[in-house]
């Protein structure tokens, strides 16, 4: 994965022709590399034969959905971060949309220049790069394995643990703060989406705790504080 914006490829996959050259036009412009796509069967094709660096996800679609592609694409293990266009703006689009592992969500109309910014963003967020104004944190041990809070890395027995470029950057908010209470604005800011609800940002943490947990039910590590928020608690 490049990381960087202007080296990215990104894959564009959307029914709508106009749309879809519009978008292959303006990233192109804004220094992408891009490569569009008219449904989730090209889009099968094209990631079979290319690596990319972000997906830019249409929801509904002939055939396969938006949807059903993430999902397989993490069920199949490919953590491509994953932002998805839809027409359906409303809080619980944005939920599913997360519960299938997509990174970012925007409603239909949208200005692309907002799309850039959030294609940016991450981007930024998939391949962090050090602050030059904060000492590296240590690495963070949760049990049997170890999150390297610097290169967004969680490791176990098992070697590299896959996380989606959401959850490693949520993990990361988390791990700089150990032991310290987190609200869901502060998380919701953290990950450059400080528009999420709630509620989207309870389903990444169950996400993750998928990840991180011996039992998800019972967290040991990332705990909820009532009516605050989420806290990271490290140790063997």
């Amino acid at each position: 994965m490049n990381g960087g914006a202007e080296t990215a490829h990104l894959l564009v996959v959307d029914d709508d022709a106009r749309l879809r050259d519009l978008l292959q036009r303006f990233l192109t412009k804004q220094g992408f590399r891009v490569t569009a796509v008219a449904d989730a069967a090209a889009a099968r094709r094209a990631i079979a034969a290319m690596m990319f660096d972000l997906m830019v996800l249409d929801v509904m679609m002939p055939g396969e959905s938006g949807l059903s592609l993430a999902e397989s694409l993490r069920r199949d293990g490919n953590e491509v971060p994953i932002l998805m266009l839809t027409a359906r703006g409303a809080p619980e689009d944005r939920i599913a949309g997360f519960e299938h592992g997509v990174d970012d969500y925007l409603a239909k109309p949208f200005d692309p220049r907002e799309l850039a910014l959030r294609i940016r963003t991450i981007l930024r967020r998939a391949a962090p790069a050090p602050s030059a104004q904060a000492l590296p944190a240590a690495p963070v041990q949760l049990g049997t394995r170890w999150f390297d809070v610097e290169r967004a890395e969680l490791r176990g027995p098992e070697g590299i643990v896959r996380l989606t470029g959401g959850e490693a950057a949520l993990l990361q908010a988390l791990a700089r703060h150990p032991g310290e209470v987190l609200s869901r604005e502060e998380i919701a800011a953290a990950l450059g989406t400080p528009e999420a609800g709630e509620r989207a940002i309870d389903v990444q943490v169950t996400r993750l705790r998928r990840k991180v947990e011996a039992d998800p039910r019972e967290p040991r590590f990332i705990q909820t504080v009532r009516h605050r928020g989420y806290v990271l608690r490290p140790g063997p």
